[in-house]
This record gives C-alpha cells, sequence and structure tokens, in this order.
C-alpha cells in the first residue's frame, strides 16, 4: 500500500521566493508584517507588528489581554521558546474557588484570568531581536485601532452569541461592540480608539529614554508596573457574569502584573524521519505531538496516512494514548525526569502495543499515574451544545479553540512561529479605559487536588497554544502552527506527516482533508470528553468515516472544509528558497512574501 497522493487541486500556490515570507491566520496581520520586511525589517520586527494587528483585527481570537507561545531561531542558532504565558494570579486559589461555589474555573469572566502574557512577550521579543522602535512597529495596529478595519463576519457572529450577555450583564462589553445596541455589520469599518491610545502611551513611555532597548522597556513596565495594570485592577473589582452563571469579582491585581516578565526557554524534541522536531515544555500541550511521533515513527509509512481507514485508525489511537499523558502528567512545575521518560523511544516502545483493532474507549496513562482529571462526557448542556471543530462560542462566553497564528522567515535565516491567544472579546467585560478584556486560560486548569495541572497561584495553566519548529541537521527548515485548542498538535500532526512522509507541499498539506480526537477530557470549559470520540472532515470519504465507526470510533462528519487553520513558512538553508502557505478554510488566512 502507498501514501495517498496529494491532490492536484491546491486553493492558492505554494509561494516561493529568497526575500521574505509571512503567513498568519488574518490577510492584514500577514500585509503588515510583509510591510516590515519590505522596509528593511527582520523576521522578528515583522511577527511583532503582526501580531499587535491580530490583537485589533482578530478581537474574537485573541487579544491584548491574552497569552503566547513562539518558538524561533536566529540564523545559526540554536531554537528557542518564547514564553509569553503568564501565571495565576496570587489570588486565584483553589480555596478561593471553592469557596465561590465554583466546581470548575468558570470559562468567561475575570476570575479565570491568568496574568497577560502577550504584549509583554511580543515586546522582549522586539527589544532583544528585533531591529525597529516600538513606535514604527505600532503604527499598523495604530492604524486599523483609530481609523478603522473591516470587521470580520466571524467576529460578528461571535457577537451575536453573546450579546444578550454583554446587553444584560456586560455594559462595557455592549457599548463597545454593539452599535446603537445592534450587531455591527459584516466588512464594515470599525474603531478602538481607547486601544489606540494605550498603544500610543506605551510608544510616550519611552520618550527621553537614550536606547532603542531602554525605550522599549519602559513601554513594557508602563504595561506590567503602570497605567495598564492599573486599570485591570480597579475594573475587575467589580463583580459581573461568569460563565457559572453567578457573578464574580476577578482576583488579579497590580502586583500580579508587575511580578511577571516574559521569558526564553530551551525547546523539548524529539527526533522524525530525519528531522528534529522542537516544542514548548509541559507548560504547554506541545510534548504530545513529540510522543505520538515517538508511537508512529517506527510504523510502516501507509498507517501514518490520514487518508486511508488503517492509517486514521492507527493516528486516532496513538493520539488518545498521548493525550492521556498530557492529561495525567503535564503542568507548569512537571517532573523532568518523569518527562525525560514520556519523551523516550523506549516508553513509546511499551505504549505502542496497547494500539489495537478497536477504538478504545478507556483513558489509558502510562507510568502508574494515580490521578486523573474527572471524566465527564456532560457538565452543563448549554455549553456542551457550543460544538466542536473550530472556534465556538455559547451564549455564556465559554469558547472552544479561539486562537491566531503567525510565521514569517526572513532572508537573513531567521525564522519565527507564534501562537497568540486569550482575551478574547467574549472572555470578559470590556475594561473600557482600555478598549479589551482579559483572558481565561485558567479554565485550563483543575480545582482537584494533586494534579500537575491543578490550579496554583503563581503557576502557569496548562496552556493549549503550540507552535512548531522544525530541523534539519540542526537548521531549522519549518515554523508552523495552527488555531484550535486541543486540536492544534493533532492537526500539525498530520501537516509533518504529509510533508515529511507523505512529499506533501506545505500548501497540499495545508489543503487536505483533516480529523482529530475528542476522547480526552478537554482543555476548555466544560472540560468534558467524547469516548472514542473522532471528528472528521466529510472530504476523507464514506469509506474511511464507515471504517472508523466499524472499528468503535464515535465519528461526528463535521462538513468538507472545517478542520484545521495551519499555516506555514519554510526556507532551504543550501539554496536560499523561502516558502509560505495558509489555510483556505474560512477565506481568511493569508500568505505573501517574495
Amino acid at each position: 500500500m502507498t501514501y495517498t497522493p496529494a491532490s492536484e487541486f491546491k486553493t492558492r500556490p505554494d509561494l516561493l521566493g529568497r526575500f521574505g515570507m509571512v503567513a498568519s491566520t488574518h490577510w492584514l496581520a500577514s500585509g503588515a508584517a510583509q510591510a516590515v520586511l519590505e522596509r528593511g525589517g527582520n523576521a522578528f520586527d515583522a511577527a511583532v507588528a503582526g501580531g499587535f494587528v491580530l490583537h485589533v483585527v482578530e478581537p474574537h481570537l485573541n487579544g491584548p489581554g491574552g497569552d503566547l507561545v513562539g518558538i524561533f531561531a536566529t540564523s545559526g542558532g540554536e531554537p528557542t521558546v518564547l514564553m509569553g504565558q503568564g501565571p495565576a494570579p496570587a489570588g486565584a486559589s483553589v480555596e478561593h474557588m471553592r469557596a465561590e461555589g465554583l466546581e470548575l474555573v468558570p470559562g468567561a469572566g475575570a476570575l479565570a484570568a491568568a496574568v497577560p502574557g502577550a504584549v509583554e512577550a511580543w515586546l522582549m521579543l522586539l527589544r532583544d531581536h528585533g531591529t525597529w522602535e516600538l513606535g514604527d512597529i505600532l503604527a499598523y495596529a495604530i492604524d486599523y485601532a483609530r481609523n478603522g478595519h473591516p470587521i470580520l463576519g466571524r467576529t460578528v457572529s461571535t457577537i451575536a452569541t453573546v450579546a444578550d450577555l454583554f446587553r444584560d450583564h456586560w455594559p462595557t462589553s455592549a457599548d463597545h461592540w454593539l452599535v446603537d445596541g445592534e450587531l455591527p455589520e459584516p466588512d464594515t469599518m470599525v474603531r478602538n480608539e481607547a486601544y489606540a491610545s494605550v498603544l500610543d502611551r506605551l510608544v510616550a513611555a519611552g520618550e527621553g529614554a537614550a536606547t532603542r532597548q531602554a525605550r522599549i522597556d519602559a513601554a513594557r513596565a508602563a504595561w506590567g508596573s503602570g497605567f495598564v495594570a492599573e486599570a485591570i485592577e480597579e475594573f475587575v473589582r467589580t463583580p459581573h457574569r461568569h460563565a457559572s452563571g453567578t457573578d464574580h469579582s476577578g482576583v488579579i491585581t497590580t502586583a500580579d502584573m508587575a511580578g511577571f516578565s516574559a521569558a526564553y526557554e530551551t525547546p523539548v524534541s524529539t527526533s522524525f524521519r530525519g528531522h528534529t522536531i522542537a516544542k514548548a515544555g509541559a507548560w504547554t500541550q506541545g510534548p504530545v505531538l513529540l510522543q505520538i511521533l515517538n508511537l508512529l515513527d517506527p510504523l510502516d509509512d501507509a498507517l501514518l496516512d490520514p487518508c486511508t481507514p488503517e492509517g486514521a485508525h492507527t493516528i486516532l489511537e496513538a493520539t488518545k494514548l498521548a493525550f492521556a499523558d498530557r492529561d495525567a502528567h503535564y503542568g507548569d512545575g512537571a517532573d523532568a525526569e518523569r518527562m525525560a521518560v514520556l519523551l523516550s523511544q523506549e516508553y513509546a516502545a511499551t505504549r505502542r502495543a496497547l494500539i489495537g483493532d478497536v477504538a478504545s474507549r478507556e483513558v489509558r496513562p502510562g507510568l502508574d499515574a494515580k490521578e486523573l482529571p474527572p471524566l465527564r462526557e456532560t457538565y452543563d448542556p448549554a455549553a456542551a451544545a457550543a460544538g466542536v471543530g473550530e472556534p465556538t462560542v455559547s451564549p455564556t462566553g465559554d469558547v472552544r479553540g479561539d486562537t491566531c497564528h503567525i510565521d514569517v522567515a526572513d532572508r537573513w535565516g531567521n525564522i519565527i512561529a507564534v501562537t497568540p491567544s486569550g482575551g478574547w472579546l467574549q472572555s470578559s467585560p470590556t475594561i473600557p479605559a482600555l478598549g479589551f478584556c482579559l483572558g481565561t486560560r485558567l479554565q485550563m486548569t483543575w480545582l482537584e487536588p494533586g494534579l500537575p495541572s491543578t490550579l496554583q497561584p503563581g503557576r502557569r495553566p496548562r496552556t493549549t497554544l503550540t507552535p512548531t519548529l522544525v530541523l534539519r541537521d540542526g537548521e531549522a527548515v519549518t515554523a508552523v502552527g495552527s488555531p484550535g485548542g486541543d486540536q492544534q498538535d493533532q492537526w500539525q500532526l498530520l501537516y509533518l506527516l504529509r510533508t515529511l512522509v507523505g512529499g506533501y507541499t506545505p500548501q497540499q498539506a495545508i489543503d487536505a482533508p483533516a480529523l482529530h480526537s475528542t476522547s480526552f477530557p478537554g482543555s476548555f470549559w466544560p472540560r468534558t470528553w467524547t469516548p472514542a470520540g473522532a471528528v472528521v472532515e466529510d472530504r476523507l470519504g464514506e469509506a474511511l468515516i464507515a471504517s472508523l465507526r466499524e472499528r468503535g470510533h464515535a465519528v461526528e462528519a463535521a462538513g468538507d472544509w472545517s478542520l484545521g487553520r495551519l499555516s506555514a513558512v519554510t526556507r532551504d538553508p543550501a539554496t536560499g528558497t523561502l516558502s509560505a502557505a495558509a489555510n483556505p478554510r474560512g477565506a481568511q488566512g493569508y500568505a505573501v512574501g517574495r
């Protein structure tokens, strides 16, 4: 049996060139990043400019009050993780949540907010690896915020879903997102003058400083311990409605904000088919992709083909085993020796034997896991009805999988992938003085004791954000990532299998039909699971779907073009050739370059 060949049809070309390449989830972010490259900026300047534009133009997918995870390599340098995930505030404890009458951290409301990390991380990256002044970088986002940008239909749909919540309980959000109490029309120009003013003040904070680095550090201070932090603490003191249906105050303070700094970390990695795959550590779900690749690596190519019944089944079963380990063992402060075992080839060999001919309906972690998260097939009917697949939001504001992504490669050999998220417009009430709201990353922690991801003040929640860097012979050759919550590494897995095993081009791999498992507790409130659950695009075919069902998978067909929002850039160190590819689903992602 041979690997299924790529379709002759592509939704767009694989872009090829030598100057610079950008791919992201929104055309305006890609265009801004490419404009920076054209004006002499490097990949890091471009990524930061594009990242701040994403805050403005995809507010239902990320925001300044959210977080990010990045991974990059400078020309000839080692892969490095950009850590932009803030911790739980000092007042966010299990005891406080229980005293508030909660069994789960809510999926919407300021009580679920970790310390915002995205802006701090973008600014640190610009200071250390960029070349441009902050004012020049932020000019693109300031222009779109102050003078207008076309609001996406999907943004309007999100606002429509939570419009009654805004009207009844979050009046500051209603004032910000509704026009005379009604929905904005898709593609009409909308503005966020409050956020434009915030960015202006960050730039102004550095006036008079002697160096570019000092000017950026002044902006970081204005954000983390100045006017932004003060506005956040003052606003969240007022109780407001949460996804639990009850009212609570937030607990984040200026001290929490001032105590956080972004950081650089060494990635974890594994070898797969002649390449090194690098990911962020166990405070993300990133190592799960490495575990799946270890399970699949020795198998025949045909079993690594998502377009065949045998391949789809094998991929789903390997995925379930790795995600069971994620939920039992991953978290901020995860045991390093235990993680080393989980990522070893010897451990993978013992786990590979558990892949049978019939779909497992169990959660089966290894290493004698003593504690597991609660396994609930249902929790809140309204939230459970929010749906699966690409971004969804319930009327109570909780969300699944809403994120964005940007990749950049430049002519000097720099390459970066960043996945920003959180701070969605539906996360918590808009802070009027700032023009944005806080995130809800703490919903990924548990209130049950003894788990690596149990809520603990000062610890980072285990995030789903998980970009990937691929290296060959020690040189970074691919930066890739995707929105999608628990699906991010599953969809990136398909990309890697198709490009590294099947020989697909990046655009062919992104276009190809996708699938993923839901047979583990979800990372987003209400944290439910579907035993043997599998979601597939209909394009995989009736025969494959029928075969999966015969093998015991609880299959949900999600439509022809519904799963996956990947983007990627690549570079060939030998020739200097660069490429970029972007997701066609939703007609929003965009790749550009030359």
